[in-house]
């Protein structure tokens, strides 16, 4: 191939065209409808202000053996938009991470989130453990500006970070 160049044509060697591959990354969010009736149980119209709110919702996790961690995602009135299961571990612990948490969140479009997780041993305190995942939570929910509410403890009866002043 032949181009002009400021002392005259030149030979240049023909190029061959390079393809580039991208990988794209499409959000899913998907609704599901529930066919039964549900009553009140989860309603998208109800308010949640209080630990004791939530507590009576989830009471139900008391009496599972695995560890259970949710994320309620919440609009800008604290209305439940959806339940994320985020972990189930063994008996005493569950792994979660800041970023399965916010990637939920984020796609739900939740202005606010709070966090449950049970107990099975029936004793609502929080481990040293539940106080440091809570911290890192919390700050990543600074940074991509999704408020954590509450970390409320579920065994026997609840713990509600919030209510003790630890959020």
């Amino acid at each position: 191939m032949t181009i002009d160049t400021l002392f005259g044509p030149a030979e240049v060697p023909a190029t061959k065209p390079r393809t580039i591959k991208l990988k794209t990354i499409k959000a899913v969010y998907e609704t599901i409808t529930v066919a039964e009736g549900t009553g009140n149980y989860l309603s998208s119209k109800i308010r949640y202000t209080s630990p004791t709110q939530v507590f009576d919702t989830f009471a139900f996790l008391k009496d599972e053996t695995k560890e259970y961690f949710i994320a309620l995602h919440l609009d800008g009135k604290n209305r439940i938009l959806a339940v994320d299961i985020c972990s189930i571990g063994s008996l005493n612990q569950s792994i979660v991470h800041p970023r399965e948490v916010y990637k939920t969140a984020l796609l739900s479009s939740a202005a606010a989130i709070i966090l449950i997780h049970n107990h099975p041993s029936g004793d609502p305190i929080p481990s040293t453990e539940d106080m440091e995942v809570t911290r890192r939570l919390r700050d990543a929910g600074d940074l991509v500006g999704i408020k954590v509410l509450d970390h409320i403890v579920i065994g026997d009866s609840y713990y509600s970070f919030s209510e003790r002043g630890v959020i």
